[in-house]
């Protein structure tokens, strides 16, 4: 046999490999992650959402903040009006987490450097297709449904009775493009979601690791100080891209077809409610994802060191 090939990293270098060990614990261990996570976090989004799709230009405003949100809801639909589609969310943050990290895993293997680390670039570059592989696989079609539904709660007359009713319904009547309403925008949101999240949960971790002496790119990092990591990278990343979830929250919307597309919805909102409408809903949004992103990289690099620990 040919010297060149006795090396198995050299193989796999020279021949397309299906994705690696490290990708598949990424995968069932982003799963794990998602559906916990969203179980814990959906409030907060029902509460962010509706302050977003709360336009209504030339009306009186429904709410008057987050807290009035979640009045408002409490007492027309009581407690469980704030849970109104979790069960959208449960059945996309499975496969959203899943592919995720995945991705990430997959990228990050090939892209690490001779001595097992990412550059900055890299890093970027590697949450950047982590962030698209999950906006087009998952994200936009389950976005779009769990927007109708929240939106239709609020409509004066609920057409969707459930998951399925409203998916057939969404289908029937506007076929499958229906549910990739606003997909430039998703894989605009989040793409630089994860490009900025993974950055900062990257670099803050190299940080660590040198600043503990311990430069190994598998050095465990202790579980609070994970979250607190993610709840920073989670900040970082509502600040840098709010307004892209807010033209994707409208394009997703009941009312979406005013908009004749990403950069026509990004127009009028800006012509008719001014650059402020850009951050509605930044404080529970803000809330939400660092909650979010603290949780899911607690939960995820746990399932992982375990992996590592028993699946060799």
């Amino acid at each position: 046999m040919d010297k060149r090939f006795s090396d198995k990293r050299t193989l796999e270098n020279i021949i397309p490999m299906t994705p690696s060990q490290k990708s598949l614990k990424g995968i069932i261990a982003g799963g794990i992650t998602g559906g916990l996570e969203i179980c814990i976090t959906f409030p907060t989004e029902y509460v962010k959402t509706q302050l977003q799709l709360d336009q209504r230009v030339g009306m009186a405003k429904r709410y008057k903040g987050p807290i009035d949100c979640v009045k408002v809801t409490v007492k027309e639909h009581g407690v469980l009006g704030l849970y109104r589609g979790l069960s959208v969310l449960v059945y996309g943050s499975i496969p959203k987490s899943a592919v995720r990290f995945g991705a990430f895993e997959e990228f990050k293997k090939r892209n690490l450097s001779a001595d097992g680390t990412l550059t900055n670039s890299r890093k970027l570059l590697c949450g950047l297709g982590a962030g698209v592989s999950e906006a087009i696989l998952a994200v936009t079609p389950m976005e779009t449904i769990k927007v109708k539904f929240i939106n239709d709660q609020i409509s004066g007359n609920p057409k969707y009775n459930g998951f399925i009713h409203g998916v057939k319904t969404i289908v029937k009547s506007e076929g499958i493009k229906g549910l990739y309403q606003g997909v430039t925008a998703t894989i605009m949101k989040q793409g630089t979601n994860q490009a900025i999240r993974f950055f900062v949960m990257e670099s803050l971790k190299d940080g660590y690791r040198k600043y503990r002496g311990d430069t190994s790119p598998n050095a465990p990092i202790p579980t609070l100080l994970t979250g607190v990591f993610g709840a920073t990278a989670g900040a970082a990343s509502v600040f840098g891209n709010t307004p892209i979830d807010v033209v994707k929250t409208r394009m997703q919307g009941l009312d979406s077809k005013q908009y004749k597309n990403t950069f026509d919805c990004f127009l009028k909102i800006f012509k008719n409610e001014g650059p402020r409408a850009f951050y509605k809903g930044t404080v529970p949004r803000l809330s939400r994802v660092c909650l979010d992103v603290g949780i899911t990289f607690m939960i995820y690099d746990n399932f992982m060191q375990l992996f590592e620990k028993f699946w060799k």
